[in-house]
């Protein structure tokens, strides 16, 4: 049998990159850059199905896993850290693992992403179960750390899903609702934290958002769960309350201090104003 050769191995369109002028190497990234977009929406009806698998188990007390290694890996882990700030859930409802641990998250771990069986090693550690699901994310699509995480998951009767850049990998073939965004070589032959690693970032943002919306966590447009965390998202909430209830903000402010969330502010002025 052949083996798989991913498109993100692919030779850069471009050449002699040393001997480009700053002004030509930055020109052409963007230009490259431009094309992730578009292929990204490409793929919207694959995203929309992994989409609404997801909520179902969320609403059930299920969780969302990522699984990655290197920039891949990293992305997961940073969706998954920004979903309890952003939108108030508790940090175990999506999770987000690395091939090498939290170690792999500064420093590459040597050989950690050839391991086919440590991933769901990593997995049962959080008791995983049929209520949950797993997103393998690989640019190439042949990391043996996710496929081999993502085919044990489906003989526990899990509903898998993956990201990844490559056409026809291994890793959608194991995968139930593959995403394959085609992001085509890179300007750095191989470097997959480029093209690749945007189209992740992007898809990994439209997964959590969306499911994080139709579990009811924003109101309008509006953050109204998110961690008061730092003085600039007092500040953001301070002024969503004064928007809503058309209030001034001294009011706003002291009834977010109170209730400690835009979400229960809005609920507790409006049941004491009925």
């Amino acid at each position: 049998m052949e083996k798989h050769s991913p498109d993100t191995e692919k030779v850069s369109n471009y050449d002699h990159l040393e001997k480009m002028s700053t002004s030509e190497l930055l020109n052409n990234i963007n230009k490259e850059d431009q094309s992730v977009a578009q292929s990204v929406q490409k793929v919207i009806p694959e995203i929309e199905k992994l989409v609404d698998e997801i909520v179902p188990k969320i609403e059930s007390e299920g969780r969302l896993f990522y699984i990655g290694a290197g920039t891949s890996g990293r992305l997961g882990v940073l969706d998954a850290s920004e979903c309890p700030p952003t939108f108030g859930v508790s940090p175990g409802i999506v999770i987000g693992l690395i091939a090498g641990g939290d170690t792999a998250l500064r420093n590459a771990v040597e050989n950690a992403e050839d391991n086919t069986s440590q991933a769901w090693k990593d997995l049962q550690k959080y008791d995983i179960s049929d209520k949950d699901v797993l997103v393998g994310i690989a640019a190439s699509g042949t990391t043996p750390y996710v496929i081999g995480g993502i085919k044990d998951a489906r003989k526990n009767g899990i509903i898998t899903g993956c990201v990844t850049c490559s056409s026809r990998s291994p890793l959608a073939e194991a995968s139930e609702f593959p995403v394959q965004v085609i992001t085509g070589p890179e300007f750095v032959t191989g470097s997959t934290r480029m093209k690749a690693g945007t189209a992740q970032k992007m898809v990994l943002n439209m997964i959590s958002t969306s499911v994080m919306i139709k579990l009811g966590r924003v109101k309008g447009n509006k953050m109204v769960d998110m961690q008061l965390s730092n003085d600039k998202l007092v500040g953001r909430g301070t002024r969503m309350i004064m928007e809503e209830l058309n209030i001034e903000k001294k009011e706003a402010n002291a009834l977010l201090l109170k209730y400690k969330s835009v979400r229960k502010a809005l609920e507790a002025y409006k049941n004491e104003n009925n």
